[in-house]
This record gives structure tokens, C-alpha cells and sequence, in this order.
């Protein structure tokens, strides 16, 4: 009995560890492999909020990382990604859906990250606060990296980070490089001892591209913590200025958030959320004052169906997040959203325009948004997660495009090894 009963502990300890694990175990302690697959099937019914423009498409994506440590205090990381989409009808065959085996990630670093100070040298993700402005878009099949350079200082409770990089841009069946003449550089740092209970994360980014004569500046600060009864809280402020082509910019942006979360079974935690970036208020004059979102991780901050994003608009976002079970997470959402600017347009969460109406005709009301969506860790390997997001148009859309609702579904499964 007691043989039997060692033989399944082993057995479950054996199913429990990754396969990578497995080959790790037969290597030395320096050199390390682990990789990552994710499959979404998603889609989209009345694209451009046009009727009989739907689609539905599966996303593959692997990732194979290796690490090389000959030191404690220094370290070789690697990333290799193929990224494909299939069934596509109305998607390219293409960035952000595809880029075949390519190399995401390729850096050397020198100390830690979490020691005093450390220095990374080489193509590397970038991931700032919550990556309103700065992040590597994981949502996306094909994500995001940078060519950079970056130093870290990280002391009791202080921390520094000060980087001068290039966004990396995805070209399917080419090598891919970073953008020539288009530079991002930046100071970011967290002060976790300033107030009790909190962060607080004053940034400066600067973005300058020759080709485009864009030089603009972007300062701010994000403060987030908790008080009692288990309230949090969340605030982030940032200004733009500088200077696009012959006009000058004055842009600013903001966040702010409450939210509680209560005792019992599901730990639910409502919240309420408002986010503000400014608009264009006269396209004719030499002054921009729509709000540059740089390089974020834009999904699901304004909506989960991203055709709403972080620029020129008013949203309000309330609702519920809870966990059903201790593995499932789920939430159900709500916006509604207004023009800050009429004279200006809609921009989807990658800043790119949907739609304008530039006399400022078709009014400010945007529409509606309801998302659910849910995470299943089933063990430490595998997640599940399924999610739907509905927007129901506003006088806006009606006015300058067909006004159909449209509809975001998805499935996910996520397999790390």
C-alpha cells in the first residue's frame, strides 16, 4: 500500500510540472527552455458598424523562450514566435493577426531586476503602470517588443527606471526590425513608501520621428492603492506637448477609479470608472490637441470589442468582477461614451481613426458598450477564457456610419509548457 501510494504522488508530482520542467530537469542550472501556445478563435459581427460585414478566425500562437544564466548577475534571454491566422475572410494575413516564426525577444541583462541596479541591452518588452501608455499588447497575436536600452535602479521601496528604445515593427515573411527614425525614450519611476498603502509613479516619455517631424513630450504621474475596508483606488494624470509637422500640441489625458471589494464566497468587488482624453477642437488651426496614447496595451481599457479607445472621448465604466469558484474570474462591464471633442473623430484602442465629422454636425453621444468575460485556470498549465462585448450605437455613429450594433466574441485556451 505504501509503494501504491508513493507511486501516485509521483505521478500527480509528475503531471503537476510543465514538460519543460521535465527537459530542464536533464540540464545544467544555467540554461533554461520554457514556451508558450495560445489558440483564440474570435470575430466580429457588423465590422465598421456596417451590416453583412462579419467574420470569425482562429489565432495560433507559439512562443519558445530560452534562458542562459552563467552568473546570478547576468543573464541571456531569448524569444522565438510564429503567429498565424486561419479562416480569415475580411483580416489580413497579416500584423497584428500574423507574423511567422520571427524573433520577438533577444536581450542580455547585467544584475537583476530586482537588485539594486541592473541594465538591459537588446529587443525586450516595455511594460509601464498599466500600460496605458507604454505596454507590449500581449492581447494581440503578434504583441509587441522594442530595440532598447534600459537601466533600472530599485532600492527600499524606490525604484527608477530610465530607457531610450525603438518600437519593433512585425513584417510577415521578413525579418522583422525596429522603426527607423522613430525613437521613444523615458524616466519612470515608483515611490511605494511616499504614501501608505499606495504607489506613486511619476513618468516622463518623450517620442520623437524624423520622417513625420513629431517631437512631443508626454509628463504625468499614476498613483494606485488601498484603504480600509478594502477599497482601492487608482488615479493616473499625463500632459502632452511639443510639436507635430507645423502644428503645436497640447493634449492631456486622464483616469480615475474606486472600487470594493466585499467578503464571501465570490469576493465581489463593483467599481466605478471614468476616463477623459482630449480632442481636436478646430482641425483647421495649427493646434493639436488630440491626445497621443504613444505605444499601450490598449485592450479591454475602454471596451472589450477595442473600437472605443483612449483618445478624444468621455467614458464612464462601471461594473462587477468576482470569482465564482477560487480558479474562475469573471466580470460583467458596462461604458458609455461621448466625444470630448465633436469637431473631431472616434479612435479604436490603437489610436487609429474610425470615424470623423469634422463641422461637429453629428453630435457627441458615441454609444454603449455591455462586455462579460471569464478566466479558468484549470491547473498551472492550461487557462480557458471566453468573453462577448456589444456596443450599441449612439447618435454619432448613426449619423456618420450605418449605426449597426456590433459584436466582439471570443474563446481562448492557453497552454504553457
Amino acid at each position: 500500500m505504501k509503494a501504491l501510494m508513493l507511486s501516485l504522488l509521483a505521478a500527480s508530482t509528475a503531471m503537476a510540472q510543465k514538460p519543460s520542467g521535465w527537459l530542464n530537469d536533464e540540464l545544467p542550472s544555467w540554461l533554461r527552455f520554457s514556451g508558450e501556445y495560445r489558440m483564440r478563435v474570435e470575430g466580429f459581427e457588423n465590422g465598421g458598424f456596417k451590416a453583412d460585414n462579419s467574420d470569425a478566425y482562429a489565432l495560433s500562437r507559439l512562443r519558445l523562450n530560452a534562458t542562459i544564466q552563467p552568473a546570478a548577475w547576468f543573464r541571456v534571454v531569448g524569444q522565438a514566435q510564429d503567429a498565424r491566422v486561419f479562416g480569415n475572410d475580411r483580416v489580413a494575413s497579416a500584423p497584428p493577426y500574423q507574423n511567422t516564426l520571427d524573433l520577438r525577444m533577444a536581450y542580455a541583462e547585467l544584475g537583476r531586476g530586482e537588485g539594486a541596479f541592473s541594465v538591459r541591452v537588446g529587443r525586450q518588452e516595455l511594460n509601464f503602470g498599466e500600460q496605458r501608455l507604454v505596454g507590449s499588447l500581449n492581447w494581440t497575436n503578434t504583441a509587441r517588443s522594442f530595440d532598447a536600452i534600459r537601466a533600472t535602479f530599485h532600492r527600499k521601496g524606490y525604484r527608477l527606471d530610465a530607457f531610450a528604445s525603438s518600437v519593433v515593427v512585425a513584417q510577415d515573411g521578413l525579418m522583422d526590425h525596429h522603426l527607423q527614425g522613430s525613437n521613444l525614450h523615458g524616466l519612470y519611476g515608483g515611490l511605494e513608501k511616499l504614501v501608505p498603502g499606495a504607489v506613486v509613479e511619476p513618468y516622463v516619455f518623450w517620442r520623437v520621428a524624423s520622417r513625420s517631424k513629431l517631437d512631443t513630450k508626454t509628463g504625468g504621474v499614476r498613483w494606485a492603492g488601498k484603504l480600509p475596508a478594502k477599497v482601492d483606488y487608482g488615479v493616473e494624470v499625463a500632459l502632452q506637448r511639443g510639436d507635430i509637422a507645423a502644428s503645436s500640441v497640447s493634449a492631456w489625458a486622464g483616469h480615475w477609479v474606486v472600487g470594493r471589494t466585499f467578503s464571501g464566497k465570490w469576493q465581489p468587488r463593483p467599481f466605478v470608472e471614468y476616463n477623459y482624453a482630449s480632442g481636436d477642437r478646430d482641425p483647421k488651426d495649427t493646434r493639436s490637441q488630440t491626445f497621443d496614447t504613444l505605444y499601450p496595451t490598449g485592450h479591454d481599457k475602454t471596451g472589450l470589442a477595442d473600437q472605443v479607445g483612449w483618445r478624444n472621448i468621455h467614458d464612464l465604466r462601471a461594473g462587477v468582477e468576482a470569482k465564482p469558484v477560487k480558479a474562475l474570474k469573471a466580470s460583467v462591464v458596462g461604458h458609455s461614451w461621448h466625444l470630448a471633442s465633436a469637431t473631431d473623430g472616434l479612435y479604436n484602442a490603437a489610436g487609429t481613426l474610425v470615424v470623423r465629422n469634422t463641422a461637429g454636425t453629428a453630435g457627441t453621444h458615441v454609444g454603449e458598450e455591455l462586455d462579460a468575460q471569464g478566466m479558468w485556470s484549470v491547473n498551472k498549465q492550461v487557462q480557458l477564457g471566453a468573453g462577448m462585448g456589444h456596443i450599441f450605437p449612439g447618435e454619432f455613429l448613426k449619423r456618420t456610419t450605418p449605426g449597426k450594433g456590433y459584436t466582439f466574441p471570443y474563446l481562448m485556451a492557453i497552454w504553457s509548457f
